[in-house]
């Protein structure tokens, strides 16, 4: 094991963690601050006052997500406009018109990400949509 941080030296990464967010349902982190930028685990629609997938649909998952990834920014006192790149797994890229509208509410009409979005075999929990998020800190 390497050892990240000694009593002379400050640490290379913090761990975020919020209750605003889900819980990982795994062996990771919401989120790690290093280097002056955020990144977060993939998201999926789990509401964190439940801790399941209520919606069923893509739409009202990806709604979920976004939400999931402000608190997880909110938790660092950023917001979406430090928002620098997302990369979006989307069950059936059918549905990428409406992550695109979805996208369209959540941001306004200027204020878009870098994106990447990719149709995958499968997400945790039968998830139809996941979200992964990298942030500036400044």
């Amino acid at each position: 094991m390497s050892k990240e941080n000694s009593s002379s030296t400050k640490p290379i990464r913090e761990l975020i963690q919020t209750k605003n967010a889900p819980s990982a349902v795994g062996t990771y982190s919401q989120a790690v601050s290093a280097g002056g930028f955020l990144y977060t685990s993939g998201q999926v629609g789990i509401n964190p006052a439940s801790g399941i997938i209520e919606a069923t649909d893509t739409r009202s998952q990806c709604v979920q997500v976004l939400k999931n990834i402000l608190a997880i920014l909110d938790a660092k006192n950023l917001s979406l406009v430090n928002i620098i790149k997302l990369t979006v797994y989307l069950k059936d890229l059918n549905d990428f018109a409406d992550l695109n509208e979805v996208f369209k509410e959540f941001f306004g009409d200027t204020n878009f990400p870098a994106r990447s979005t990719v149709e995958v075999a499968g997400l945790p929990l039968g998830a139809r949509v996941e979200i992964d998020c990298i942030a500036i800190e400044s």
